[in-house]
């Protein structure tokens, strides 16, 4: 009786994209040319919506509806070239520049708060004021923040760092940032700041519980803060009973409501708010989304979300293709850090949240915080190239379009070796008792170096006999043949002996026309 044989099985599917969308994300380069589009896209979005809900009140101070208008036109063109400067800079000149960057954030933090020095506006101490422009250091303890942590954590991680390594000094340096931050006062700041010290923490693998504790002490400090001072206490006050008091505490969060009311599902028109003329405060900056949904309604509100939810999945998607462990942190806390923002500033406006005065990135008013949101968007897209597909494109030839016209240089590979070499001593973590016990007996052993051959002992091999005789000489000779044993020589400015059995290669004599060989050149080692 016979078996009948067994189908062949099919097979296996491969996970290849089959439409069209897919075919472009499986692209080299498709990482990069997403985070150019989002930043384009939000940029421009922003300077629309910032000169129609500044317009009139722009026209109501100055007799001109573009006052505000120019001031944000000139933080884009700013971040325009923060943006190409951050894709032409190497990976290697930002891990250099993080922490002297990092103390020049904190001098400036610190320099914000004295009186003459710093600007007051509002019963905040935050800008340095330069007449047409004015600096919010701020804004730019963020980026700080975010590329120290990303090169020290990146740091230990490589040297096989402890707990309290990846804690310290990460942790008290960025609590020192937010106490500066909130002594402005700025509580929404440091709460961004808040934001990329626990992204940090959690991308580069700390211990569940510990992160647990780091955040719920972060929150309780926060809730603590929130009820100090008087305006504080007022927004959560509107926030936990929002209609108790809509001319008073609600006033603002109720005018948003009834702005994303009024504009439906397809909104009244770019242009139409009724809101900006003197109904919401601070209508292009703190609540410009209010007016997104009011002029261009729900689909407005869900387009600005959904590039926020692309662009959470283009940075991580980065992180997780990175071989470099700084690009991997660097980008995933980045990330964080924006769409953090982003929804805060979407969770006030429609309600969810109390007021904390977090700007809508890339889209608010603000110029500072355009400009240093562009120059993060760069170092982003500075990262995508650095992915190894990416690289493997872009050394064969395949730039594109926007690489041969920026004329942007070919991104270097990651090397694991030139990585460690970069490292500052500072960053490197305090080895524990094992690994420095371990290290000490093995420097030991090689600066004892390799022991002479005992007396009589004779190593056999297949066409000589070597002999180390008690006096130190050896007797190389082949079988069968007798050979003189010769004194050993003596280096007379070293002190040690040069037999074969020395580790000590002796001095070499000097050759007619040859200057002699010196002490520490190739050649002779003391």
């Amino acid at each position: 009786m016979t078996t009948a044989a067994r189908p062949a099985r099919p097979p296996r599917r491969t996970t290849t994209p089959r439409t069209r969308i897919g075919l472009w994300f499986g692209r080299p380069l498709a990482s990069f040319h997403l985070i150019v589009t989002i930043a384009v896209l939000l940029t421009v979005l922003g300077l629309v919506m910032v000169l129609s809900a500044s317009s009139a009140e722009s026209f109501a101070a100055d007799e001109s509806g573009y006052a505000l208008f120019t001031q944000q036109l000139i933080g884009v063109a700013l971040g325009v070239v923060a943006f190409y400067v951050a894709l032409r800079l190497p990976v290697r000149y930002l891990r250099k520049l993080s922490f002297p960057l990092f103390l020049v954030s904190i001098t400036m933090l610190m320099l914000v708060l004295i009186p003459g020095i710093g600007a007051e506006r509002q019963g905040a101490r935050r800008w340095f004021d330069f007449g047409v422009v004015s600096f919010q250091p701020s804004e730019l303890a963020k980026v700080a923040l975010v590329l120290w942590g990303a090169h020290l954590l990146a740091s230990r991680r490589s040297e096989h760092g402890n707990i309290k390594s990846l804690l310290v000094p990460l942790l008290p340096a960025g609590l020192l940032m937010c106490l500066l931050v909130v002594l402005q006062p700025n509580l929404s700041t440091a709460i961004a700041l808040g934001i990329i010290l626990v992204a940090l923490l959690w991308f580069a693998g700390l211990n569940a519980r510990l992160f647990g504790a780091v955040l719920v002490t972060g929150l309780a400090l926060a809730t603590v803060l929130a009820f100090t001072a008087g305006y504080r206490s007022n927004r959560v006050k509107a926030w936990l009973n929002p209609g108790e008091d809509t001319q008073g505490l609600s006033y603002q969060s109720t005018q948003a409501k009834y702005s994303l009311a009024d504009g439906g599902l397809f909104g009244r028109g770019l242009g139409q708010s009724r809101a900006k003329w003197s109904y919401l405060p601070n209508a292009h900056n703190d609540f410009i989304f209010a007016i997104i949904g009011e002029e261009l309604g729900m689909i407005g509100c869900l387009a600005v979300i959904g590039l926020f939810g692309l662009f959470v999945y283009t940075g991580l998607r980065i992180a997780m293709r990175s071989v470099d462990p700084f690009l991997r942190l660097l980008t995933a806390g980045a990330t964080c850090w924006v769409f953090g923002q982003a929804m805060i500033n979407i969770g006030y406006v429609v309600g969810l949240l109390p007021v904390t005065g977090l700007q809508l990135p890339l889209v608010s008013y603000g110029g500072t915080s355009t400009a240093i949101t562009l120059l993060m968007f760069g170092i982003i897209a500075s990262a995508a190239r650095h992915e190894p597909e990416a690289i493997a494109a872009l050394h064969a030839g395949q730039e594109g379009r926007i690489a041969r016209a920026l004329r942007l240089p070919l991104p270097a590979v990651f090397s694991p070796k030139r990585a460690a070499m970069a490292r500052s001593k500072s960053t490197r973590p305090t080895l524990a008792a094992q690994d420095r016990k371990r290290l000490e007996s093995r420097k030991n052993k090689d600066s004892r170096g390799a022991r002479s051959p005992e007396p009589g002992r004779t190593r056999v091999s297949s066409s000589r006999v070597d002999t180390a005789s008690p006096n130190g000489s050896a007797r190389n000779a082949p079988r069968g043949h007798a050979r003189r044993a010769e004194p050993p020589r003596r280096d007379t400015g070293s002190g040690y002996a040069a037999g074969p059995g020395s580790p000590y290669r002796p001095r070499p004599e000097p050759q007619p026309g040859r200057p002699p060989v010196r002490s520490g050149e190739r050649g002779y080692r003391r």
